[in-house]
């Protein structure tokens, strides 16, 4: 994919654009699902000459003697995995995560006993639920670039 994506943390003090994105996929390592606090980590990677964090930089934490992964110190939002091959990014901070459905996994051999049966357990809503979440304001950075964020009137 050589179209230059953006995306960024959910605060918005970390943004980032980039191109030459390669191959993306799921991770079922254990620091993935600790990093990611789910089930897995997801990542396409990336070209570091084609990366550019337009606002803001990532953390890095030293989750290993071989990797670094990045995230807001802001809110916390994961944003990469930094290993001696270069780098990857996570596919939910990108402003348009539905362009990079996951083509291998990797580390399937750690994924959670019953993942493969996930997707098969009922869907479940309410009228209450509904309401909920539809009463909800949200404070989230929207899913494209912006001049400056917050909004000077929020600030």
């Amino acid at each position: 994919m050589s179209e230059i994506e953006s995306g960024g943390c959910q605060c918005g003090a970390v943004r980032f654009q980039a191109s030459k994105l390669g191959r993306p996929s799921i991770c079922h390592c254990r620091m993935c699902q600790k990093q990611f606090g789910s089930f897995f980590g997801a990542f396409v990677t990336a070209d570091q000459a084609h990366l550019t964090w337009t606002r803001g930089q990532p953390m890095l934490y030293r989750s290993s003697a071989k990797v670094k992964r990045g995230f807001c110190a802001k809110c916390g939002t994961p944003l990469s995995y930094h290993h001696p091959n270069g780098v990857e990014l996570a596919i939910g901070a990108f402003d348009h995560p539905e362009l990079f459905e996951p083509q291998i996994q990797v580390n399937h051999h750690k994924r959670l006993p019953w993942i493969d049966h996930l997707f098969e357990k009922p869907a479940y809503s309410s009228p209450e639920m509904e309401a909920f979440f539809a009463s909800i304001e949200s404070f989230q950075h929207p899913d494209h670039d912006t001049a400056e964020w917050p909004p000077e009137d929020d600030q």
